[in-house]
């Protein structure tokens, strides 16, 4: 059912230490993300807009179970899988492409015969040919985005969590994963995305949050909350 929520999130707060001039320890903290209350529900692709440093990334890092919040709770369906696919984590550059597709499919659930049945598929979709059994350190940022969207899309993750990687790499990669998130979108798998791309939010996400400085500035219409998102341009520092 598309209506049933699969992600509950109520007065979540998350603090990191902050820091004093002129001190190297503070007992005064940093609220990176204040009372933030939303629902998700499955087959919900959503996206998340806000400036750099706004607290997008460290909410999907929550959403993905990575950290825990200091106030609040996160609640999930429990028969549900998420994975986060961001340029930042998860593969070790000494190995192949093939080697961190196998390891990342093992970590997302899946038996190591599971993943080479669907290597094919994965090589396929990420358009990496033979490069797929050379070191990932020899990879382009886009060719990582390309592998690491291609494992999680064939992993079968129920909710996939994407932190701007579909803005990364070239006009094939756009267009394999805006086709690929549009399935979804038709589904009952759930996906939400973090990205600075108009298109991709217009084209991919019915319904926008926006946050800024921490704090839920608005849910609701993507055209809405897109149009007020860039208004705060104008209107100088949020």
């Amino acid at each position: 059912m598309k209506d049933k929520a699969v992600i509950s999130l109520k007065q979540v707060g998350l603090a990191y230490p902050g820091s004093t001039k002129g001190f190297i320890f503070s007992r005064e903290k940093f609220w990176a993300l204040k009372d933030i209350s939303f629902e998700v529900t499955q087959g919900e692709v959503l996206g998340i807009v806000g400036r750099n440093g706004a607290g997008k990334s460290t909410l999907l890092n929550l959403l993905a179970g990575i950290t825990t919040p200091d106030t609040g709770s996160i609640s999930f369906r429990p028969d549900l899988r998420s994975t986060l696919l961001s340029l930042q984590a998860g593969f070790e550059a000494n190995l192949t492409g093939k080697e961190n597709a196998i390891l990342s499919g093992m970590l997302l659930g899946m038996r190591r015969k599971e993943v080479l049945s669907k290597m094919k598929q994965i090589v396929d979709l990420s358009g990496l040919g033979a490069f797929i059994d050379k070191p990932l350190r020899t990879y382009s940022t886009g060719m990582r985005a390309r592998l690491g969207f291609a494992t999680a899309y064939y992993t079968d993750t129920d909710i996939m969590l994407l932190d701007e990687i579909l803005s990364v790499g070239d006009a094939y990669f756009a267009k394999m994963t805006q086709e690929r998130m549009e399935e979804r979108i038709y589904s009952d798998k759930t996906a939400i995305l973090v990205s600075h791309s108009e298109k991709v939010m217009k084209d991919l996400c019915p319904r926008l949050i926006w946050i800024e400085n921490g704090e839920l500035k608005q849910d609701g219409d993507t055209d809405e909350v897109w149009r007020n998102y860039r208004q705060s341009f104008k209107e100088g520092p949020v």
